[in-house]
């Protein structure tokens, strides 16, 4: 549930249903029926979900594509990474030498699935490659030690994946030792970044990549991506994509200068012949040392003669003859026919043009034929992807641009059972393989039992569990992963009843503006939760901290209106420190615990959040009566994945009669359980802990308007739409 203040937004205020409840205001934004109507027209989708992305603020192409395709062609190519290519080259050339290799990762589930990914794909090109992730009580990113070790065994390469932008001073130490780094991060650089090391991380300022919130296993997928084109003939190829067209007495020739399926730089030159030489143009620089292709030689080679005459000759392959051997329905198509086909160019700004449609079916060939020759990564890529959700769901990555596609990727490949080894083996222990998998299955069973191995000092159980070729120690792995995350529970609710009074007592004295705690009496792993877990209770910054071997060691969250590493960054006396805008995690010697307090109180006045006057629930869509079928579970999977940055519907429908309520539940938190009836189909729908309402504003007879969200529920194996309430008021007949 979005909490926002709406200026200028139609509102309905609902009435109180008992003395004493929170009033709350529903609302649900105006938008225009022909902006409705240019949505549906456009992109093919109902009016609902029509008028769902204009109150959401997605009325761009770019921003629909992702939530209306599925297709992989359609994320970021990893080569727009700056440094990618070199990279790349740094690993071939540690296969070709028999380098060995360290893959360093950190202890979360980012930082287990990342190390996972490319230890697999390293391991499967025949590297000496092993992988290090911190256990028990060991600190946060690569330590000197582990440099120091691994120089002494005769190491030559390490490789930090989810972390490593900040380790500056490990990352010397191993230039010093003969060593070379790659830092794969997404965690937000300090000032100096690490020197002579060579870095793909979307953070960076000088990365090049167009979308900077993906995860650390993203990262490492997208070198393990850009490694497996490296076979493909087109790997570091410098092409030219040219076509021809007459239009009157001129002809246009519009070039795209492609390397590694990437788009390098564009031209356009406009000729009348007789009057214009090609010398005249920039063809001849941008043609220079490249590999220029062409749709329908025949056809452009005759209008290059009109233009330049016959003299002049361009030495061009037909490459619509390759791609008729990939996708034989190609055959006698023109480029004019296929750029109105384009989906690509359906969510752009601008009209499709024949060389953009040209460059689009160059790389899906491309991509297809690399398929066609290598079948196995396609099953690889399978199973990387649904590392990626996890690390995606792990991190609270916003669930829009790519991240949607390699998310519902994965939902979709689990839900048909098609499972990673190791993870098949976690989800039939947590009774989620072979059933529809979503966003809830991700966020409150998988992740934290993934993160429960690496709070609790063994992250190397889960590493272990996805890259065994064992599947019996699979299944031991994650019996063990199973079992720390119920010991993380109860670590946890130990947690929250050591610190909740001094945490309440702390805001005092940060003028209501933060938390904080330091007690030595809670596990290290779980500092993090407990932060979060306050942090969602008072909608403010929470520091939780604990004390081992002389260090206060803790964690921050806070709500997204606060970014807390320029916060953070003033302090110069942590020993460790990294992380995102909303979550870090850091270290100070217990001596310096005081000054830090200090620091935090002295710069608390910093801290701005917006208020909140009143409880505002923002309306996704009204649904009559007519609309309540079950054609609603569609606009469901539509924008699923739900999570950061794309919240669950919230529907609103009224004047539903209550064709019965009763209450459920074994302990003090009582359930409302009602079934209403929209007159073509009776909903059954659950309040949590409101079973209260029950003869208390709401019987069974009475006419009811309800905000909900829908789910399935699934019993025995049988799945039903099931309405979980958010509020509910009686109607005003």
């Amino acid at each position: 549930m979005k909490v926002a203040r709406l200026p200028g937004i139609a509102q309905w205020l609902g009435n109180m249903l008992f003395r004493g409840r929170k009033l709350a205001v529903w609302n649900k934004r105006n938008v225009l029926k022909t902006d409705v109507e240019k949505l549906t027209s456009r992109y093919g989708i109902d009016p609902i979900s029509a008028s769902i992305f204009l109150r959401r603020g997605l009325t761009e192409g770019r921003d629909l594509l992702y939530f209306l395709e599925d297709d992989l062609r359609f994320q970021h190519s990893p080569f727009l990474f700056s440094s990618m290519e070199d990279v790349v080259d740094r690993i071939l050339d540690a296969v070709e030498e028999n380098e060995k290799v360290l893959i360093f990762g950190d202890r979360d589930a980012d930082g287990i699935t990342s190390t996972s990914l490319l230890y697999s794909y390293l391991k499967k090109l025949g590297l000496d490659v092993t992988y290090r992730v911190p256990v028990e009580n060991e600190p946060y990113g690569l330590t000197v030690e582990t440099v120091e070790k691994f120089a002494a065994d005769f190491g030559s390469l390490i490789i930090t994946v989810d972390c490593g932008i900040v380790n500056n001073v490990e990352i010397d130490r191993a230039h010093e030792l003969g060593l070379d780094v790659i830092v794969l991060d997404h965690h937000t650089p300090q000032q100096e970044l690490p020197a002579d090391t060579l870095i793909i991380d979307p953070e960076c300022p000088d990365s090049t990549y167009p979308f900077s919130f993906i995860s650390g296993c993203a990262v490492a997928y997208k070198v393990v991506s850009a490694l497996r084109f490296s076979r493909s003939k087109w790997y570091k190829q410098d092409v030219a994509l040219l076509d021809a067209s007459a239009k009157g007495d001129s002809i246009t020739i519009d070039c795209i200068r492609v390397r590694n399926l990437v788009p390098v730089k564009r031209i356009s030159e406009t000729v009348i012949p007789g009057e214009t030489s090609i010398s005249q143009t920039r063809l001849p620089s941008f043609l220079q040392g490249q590999m220029i292709l062409v749709w329908n030689a025949k056809n452009v080679q005759t209008l290059l003669s009109r233009a330049f005459g016959s003299g002049c000759q361009f030495n061009v392959l037909d490459y619509s003859l390759e791609a008729q051997r990939i996708f034989p329905s190609l055959k006698d198509s023109t480029l004019s026919q296929m750029k109105s086909k384009s989906k690509l160019a359906r969510y752009g700004n601008h009209e499709p043009t024949e060389i953009g449609a040209f460059y689009n079916l160059f790389v899906t060939c491309v991509q297809q034929d690399e398929r066609l020759l290598h079948p196995d990564d396609v099953t690889d890529e399978n199973f990387d992807l649904q590392l990626v959700a996890l690390a995606a769901f792990a991190d609270a990555m916003p669930l829009q641009n790519e991240n949607r596609l390699f998310i519902r990727k994965a939902m979709s490949l689990m839900s048909k059972g098609i499972v990673r080894p190791g993870l098949a083996e976690l989800m039939s222990l947590l009774k989620l393989y072979g059933k529809r998998v979503n966003s809830t299955d991700f966020g409150w069973t998988l992740v934290p039992n993934l993160n429960a191995s690496g709070r609790l000092g063994h992250a190397d159980y889960a590493v272990e569990m996805f890259i065994s070729e064992d599947p019996d120690y699979r299944e031991k792995m994650a019996e063990k992963i199973c079992e720390l995350n119920q010991e993380r529970k109860t670590l946890t609710a130990q947690g929250i009843s050591f610190v909740s009074d001094s945490l309440e007592k702390s805001r005092e004295f940060f003028g209501n503006k933060m938390c904080f705690v330091a007690d030595g009496r809670l596990a290290k792993g779980v500092c993090g939760l407990l932060a979060g877990h306050f942090m969602s209770k008072h909608n403010i910054p929470v520091v939780v901290m604990t004390f081992l071997d002389g260090m206060a060691i803790g964690s921050i969250r806070s709500p997204d209106e606060f970014d807390v590493m320029p916060f953070l960054s003033k302090y110069d006396k942590f020993e460790a420190f990294g992380g995102h805008p909303q979550a870090a995690g850091f270290s100070v010697l217990q001596e310096n615990l005081e000054d830090f307090r200090n620091f935090l109180m002295a710069h608390s006045n910093e801290i701005v959040l917006e208020g909140k006057a009143e409880e505002v629930m923002d309306v996704d869509a009204e649904i009559p009566g007519a609309y309540m079928t079950l054609d609603l579970l569609k606009i469901l999977d539509l924008f699923e994945p739900y999570g950061q940055k794309n919240d669950s519907l919230l529907f609103m429908a009224k004047n539903l009669p209550v064709v019965s309520a009763s209450v459920i539940g074994k302990t003090e938190k009582l359930h409302l359980k009602l079934l209403v009836d929209s007159g073509k189909t009776k909903w059954p729908c659950m309040f949590w802990n409101r079973g209260d309402l029950l003869h208390n504003g709401i019987d069974t007879g009475d006419r009811v308007d309800i905000l909900f969200n829908l789910d399935r529920n699934v019993f025995n194996g049988t799945e039903t739409p099931q309405l979980y309430l958010v509020d509910i008021i009686k109607s005003q007949i």
